[in-house]
């Protein structure tokens, strides 16, 4: 029978139709009966194709090394950047500069340099695949079954081994070959024999610290909480004799703007200090508006006591004070010729004047604080009837918490500190730590206890301890808000937080004595040892530091040391959240928060040790940095409204004023710095005379950035332990040491204080 035509007319081929399909999809042939193609043809062409992928990936491949190149070679050179900038910047004084400093620096480099070296140990074992279990075996079956997942020549189980106690979980020397393997075996045999217990013991210890330290915080926020819901405010003692109560809903003089305590005449002489050392951006807003404090002018009197050794800063200060002083207003100009016993010889100099004595009370605000102008009338007639009263502190609120993640952060730990710590000190122990600045002291109270002294920098904390310890109370106002500025560099942040963590140290030295001879109750005696002094003081950055930042690094080296996941996860989250109660905007920066605290224990640690063992930097004083950040007007009210509903001045009236005589500083200051300048650049012109097109010199010059060496050793110590962790498959330390690490370098190289757009 012929063959069947195809439905085009022609005929079809013969052979059966075989379709081939090979593996790799660039060669793949299809073969159709005889219509084969030539073999030769086909190779060909498919060699083609191979020889154009294969250049394709290659192509793409020296892109991605290029790309990869190219970025870290601009890391590098942006790190190298940092540290030439920074050269001029390290030269300054500072605690980095210290003995501690140093020792402690020289430590974390020898620890980063071990943990490198146990990578790279770590690294080749894992490679050569001589990891052995984790774990110790319960039993000998167990070993058996770990066993199995050894390399064939380490596989069999030896008899001598089997009459040997179950822990043991290594093989023998014997049958290890070569001397690595040795090594190797005889390291993990010291790690489980002498430092795993150890780094178990202190962990234990540690976590102990943090879960004791955890519970003060919930039972703090647990009674804050409950002043919430009760309403529980101090209140202002109403006419006519009736004792002051500290329960119940806001009193009727509170929301009057304490109207009563005005009808009544209760205008004691109040003395304000302003003590203050070159404080060139702050000092003109924060004289403004103290002078436009509300009370009788002849009963007020403002001190304005300058430390500046600038001389400009000082003729601006006091033609400042000048202006306002022909306005009408009691004000006066102080400076003092030696800068001894900084911001606490500045006040005790002030109260030394013979005049202090017509005055009853003082209050004391710091350079960049703004307050309002009813602050005296929310403060002072919690004094009256009350001589029991020493001590009367505001709260504090910032221009600039927005400035950038640094200030934000910032605010966290703040409002913290004064919604749940100082309101419930304040309502359930009538004693807290002085602020330093926002404040009514009734002079009385300062007189009993002995004046400013010296012999900390936190005279504030020790006038506080020491009237505390005489039987004078505190009361702590929520609602009474100042305007101040947060720290907006990490530089200025990093010295604040080391004199305000040395400070309580030395305090605590000299204080305990005196102490335990005070006639007030033992309950709270025990509070000031073993909660303001122990737990806040020095449990928080040692535990912190050493759990965080040295045990858990630790335990990716030695994996039978292994801290619990809520240790490091569930409770650090949980009280992070705790933190941020009091500012619910700030709950999306919950992660960076818990990260950044970590970061900060390094700092923390090394100024506690410092105070506690009276080492040099614990004895200096650096003025936080101020940006002169102000407040509108707008601003001011609301803040107002929030305070008080009492009727407030228009606010016109606090606005920033401009000196003549500050003027006539500054013109006479930019005439000298111009002249100095325009021979500058005749210099230039001349040496350009030849390129005509070249553009002047300009005056501005990049603000250098610092690097922190602490900082960034921890930063590549907990990289390399999250790198061993991936040996171990312990994700979850592995993200906790990944973040924690990049966030010791951002801190490291300075980028958390830049500003936000």
């Amino acid at each position: 029978m012929a063959p069947p035509s195809s439905w085009w007319g022609g005929e079809d081929q013969d052979g059966t139709p075989v379709v081939v399909k090979m593996d790799n999809p660039y060669s793949l042939v299809e073969i159709d009966g005889l219509g084969v193609p030539p073999a030769d043809k086909a190779r060909g062409k498919n060699a083609k194709q191979f020889t154009w992928v294969l250049l394709l990936r290659a192509h793409r491949a020296v892109g991605c090394v290029a790309w990869l190149a190219g970025g870290f070679w601009g890391v590098l050179g942006a790190v190298n950047r940092r540290v030439r900038r920074s050269r001029d910047a390290d030269d300054e004084p500072d605690a980095e500069a210290s003995g501690r400093g140093r020792a402690m620096l020289r430590f974390l480099r020898a620890f980063l340099l071990l943990s490198l070296a146990m990578l790279a140990f770590e690294t080749v074992a894992h490679l050569k695949g001589w990891q052995f279990p984790q774990h110790l075996p319960g039993n000998l079956q167990e070993l058996e079954e770990q066993l199995q997942h050894l390399p064939e020549h380490l596989r069999h189980l030896p008899e001598n081994l089997r009459q040997l106690p179950d822990h043991l979980r290594m093989p023998e020397r014997q049958e290890i070959q070569g001397w690595l393997h040795r090594a190797y075996v005889a390291w993990l045999e010291f790690r489980v024999d002498y430092i795993a217990w150890a780094i178990q013991k202190l962990s234990s210890f540690c976590i102990l610290l943090f879960m004791v330290q955890s519970v003060d915080r919930i039972v703090q926020c647990l009674a804050c909480f409950w002043i919430k819901i009760r309403g529980i405010k101090p209140r202002v003692p109403a006419s006519g004799g009736k004792p002051r109560g500290t329960t119940g809903r806001k009193s009727a003089d509170a929301e009057n703007g304490f109207a009563d305590g005005d009808a009544d005449g209760y205008f004691p002489m109040v003395l304000v200090q302003m003590p203050m050392c070159n404080e060139k951006e702050v000092y003109e807003t924060s004289i403004s508006h103290v002078c436009q404090i509300d009370w009788p002018r002849d009963r007020l009197l403002i001190q304005v006591l300058d430390d500046s050794d600038d001389e400009v800063c000082r003729m601006l200060i006091k033609a400042e004070v000048t202006k306002w002083s022909q306005r009408g207003v009691n004000v006066i100009y102080r400076h003092r010729l030696s800068r001894t016993g900084y911001k606490a010889g500045n006040l005790k100099s002030a109260m030394a004047c013979d005049y202090v004595k017509d005055y009853e009370f003082v209050a004391i605000f710091d350079a960049d604080f703004q307050p309002n102008p009813d602050f005296l009338k929310l403060t002072v007639p919690h004094f009256k009837e009350n001589p029991e009263l020493g001590l009367v502190q505001a709260r504090w609120s910032f221009v600039n918490k927005d400035e950038n993640l640094l200030t934000r952060l910032q605010n966290i730990n703040l409002c913290f500190h004064f919604e749940v710590e100082q309101q419930v000190n304040g309502v359930y122990l009538n004693f807290f730590g002085f602020n330093g600045t926002a404040g009514v002291w009734r002079i009385k109270a300062l007189e009993d206890s002995g004046g400013w002294m010296e012999r900390t920098t936190v005279e504030d904390m020790d006038i506080a301890v020491r009237a505390h310890l005489n039987g004078w109370k505190f009361i702590f106002l929520n609602d009474v808000k100042v305007l101040c500025e947060l720290p907006e560099s990490y530089q200025a942040y990093r010295k604040q937080q080391h004199r305000w963590h040395s400070g309580p140290m030395q305090l605590f030295r000299l204080c305990i004595p005196a102490v335990f001879r005070s006639k007030i109750p033992f309950w709270k005696k025990a509070n000031l040892v073993m909660l303001f002094f122990l737990l806040r003081k020095l449990v928080l950055p040692f535990y912190s530091f050493t759990l965080f930042c040295v045990i858990l690094p630790l335990t990716m080296f030695v994996p039978e040391a292994e801290l619990p996941i809520w240790v490091i996860c569930y409770i650090p989250v949980l009280m992070s959240l705790l933190n941020i109660l009091p500012a619910p905007k700030s709950f999306p920066f919950v992660i960076p928060y818990l990260l950044f605290e970590n970061t900060m224990s390094v700092t923390k640690f090394n100024a506690m040790v410092s105070g506690l063992f009276q080492l040099g930097s614990s004895y200096e004083w650096i003025v936080t940095k101020k940006a002169g950040r102000t407040s509108s007007a707008s601003d001011i009210l609301a803040l107002a409204e929030a305070d008080s509903h009492a009727p407030l001045p228009p606010p016109a009236k606090l606005v920033r004023r401009v000196s003549e005589g500050g003027l006539q500083e500054w013109s006479r200051l930019r005439e000298q710095e111009t002249a100095e300048w325009a021979n500058k650049e005749e210099a230039a012109a001349a040496l350009a005379a030849a390129a005509p097109a070249t553009p002047k010199m300009t005056r501005k010059t990049k603000k250098p950035n610092r690097i922190f060496k602490k900082e960034l050793a921890l930063a590549c110590l907990l990289l390399t332990a999250a790198t061993r962790s991936l040996l171990s498959k312990q994700g979850l330390h592995f993200y906790f040491l990944l973040f924690q690490g990049v966030t010791f370098l951002a801190v490291g190289l300075d980028l958390i204080g830049e500003q936000v757009s």
